[in-house]
């Protein structure tokens, strides 16, 4: 499977071969900021499968944190396309909204990071929900 996306303003573009290894809602603190307040809508790819194809990121990492998470964005525009984290070293998290058919999506695996859930955050009631990741 090749799966195809890019940024809002085009100057950025990815393919993302292999299967999603994970479907997820993330509710932390830091998707929240990403969004603007949402929960993010992510799906976990094989990184070995993952290239840009137009363009390359800049990359944002917090450097007052250990081990803090790699976040990838437009330049130009600001989409943030993906997060590398150590704690999924093998994939890279790629949000939803820059596939080019986000219906790949389909529903979340589950929900993770609900401790910092919103009270207007919603969860499906049908998917597992974890106050960390996955524990």
């Amino acid at each position: 499977m090749t799966t195809t996306g890019g940024c809002y303003c085009g100057q950025l573009r990815y393919e993302a071969e292999g299967e999603p290894g994970f479907r997820a809602q993330c509710h932390c603190r830091e998707c929240q900021y990403i969004s603007g307040g949402s929960p993010n809508v992510i799906m976990g790819f094989p990184d070995t499968g993952f290239s840009y194809t137009k363009g390359q990121p800049k990359v944002f990492a917090r450097d007052d944190i250990e081990g803090p998470a790699r976040r990838e964005f437009c330049g130009d525009c600001g989409t943030h396309i993906l997060t590398r984290a150590a704690s999924v070293n093998d994939m890279v998290i790629v949000k939803v909204g820059t596939l080019d058919d986000p219906s790949l999506f389909g529903k979340a695996d589950f929900a993770i990071q609900v401790a910092d859930k919103q009270s207007f955050h919603h969860l499906p009631e049908d998917v597992p929900a974890f106050d960390r990741w996955m524990g």
